[in-house]
């Protein structure tokens, strides 16, 4: 079922964009060669206790995982996709990190990601940074009423394939309200003209994840969380809350 956010929601989940926001930029400025990926989630509940917000991530418990999730981010290095559990793994200078952080304020979510290097970037690593990026702003553009989850799609994986990027199966956007994963699933590749039409009212968290070495395949770490690129080449992932309105997309994750 999906629900059909009033104005007055959607102005509510704002604030909680806001606080993902601040989150991510606190956790992007803390980045550093010698910092431990724990220090990274440190960053990110000081800003969410600071706020007076909750983590939507913290003790996630899905069916397909062994344990609840133990942090506030998902923080994915190199060849990491998604879902990487913060430990004391100390950041190296040019690793490739992709940071995931969700808040619940007021009843409401928000979730965003954000890719980055640590010190100066290898080349290839800024060309995979900025296809994500630019794969975001084509599922961003194209999340308007009476378009279709399909065109979203579609917007997202030509930006991926005609860059040479693999996509790995089975993991996109999804629905954002009250839970952090609600109705409709966002495919990051599929067909324009399919799936539900868009209605105001409707926010979806758009993120495409791209895998550098253009295979789609991967696999899922011994933790049980963390999912790592089969061909062990690096990953970028980036992440907004969007609610489609009669105005044009809303992005409500924004800085």
């Amino acid at each position: 079922m999906v629900e059909i956010k009033t104005n007055e929601s959607l102005a509510a989940m704002r604030e909680s964009g806001r606080v993902v926001a601040r989150a991510l930029a606190a956790v992007r400025d803390k980045a550093a060669p010698g910092v431990r990926l724990t220090e990274l989630d440190r960053a990110a509940r000081d800003v969410l206790a600071g706020a007076g917000a909750g983590s939507p991530f913290l003790g996630y418990h899905p069916d397909w995982a062994p344990v609840p999730f133990p942090a506030v981010v998902c923080v994915s290095v190199n060849d990491a996709i998604v879902h990487g559990i913060p430990d004391d793994t100390r950041l190296a200078p040019g690793d490739l990190v992709s940071v995931d952080c969700g808040a619940t304020l007021g009843g409401w979510a928000g979730d965003s990601a954000v890719s980055f290097t640590v010190g100066p970037a290898r080349p290839e690593d800024t060309r995979l940074i900025a296809a994500a990026e630019e794969a975001l702003e084509a599922g961003i553009a194209a999340a308007v009423v009476g378009n279709r989850v399909g065109d979203i799609a579609h917007a997202i994986g030509r930006v991926c394939r005609d860059a040479g990027y693999g996509i790995p199966d089975g993991f996109g956007g999804h629905g954002i309200g009250r839970a952090m994963h609600e109705d409709p699933g966002v495919p990051n590749e599929g067909r324009p003209g399919r799936g539900m039409r868009l209605r105001h009212g409707m926010v979806l968290a758009i993120e495409p994840m791209l895998i550098g070495g253009g295979t789609d395949e991967h696999y899922t770490a011994r933790d049980g969380w963390t999912i790592r690129t089969s061909d062990g080449s690096r990953a970028s992932h980036a992440e907004h809350t969007v609610a489609i309105t009669d105005e044009g997309p809303r992005v409500l994750t924004a800085p």
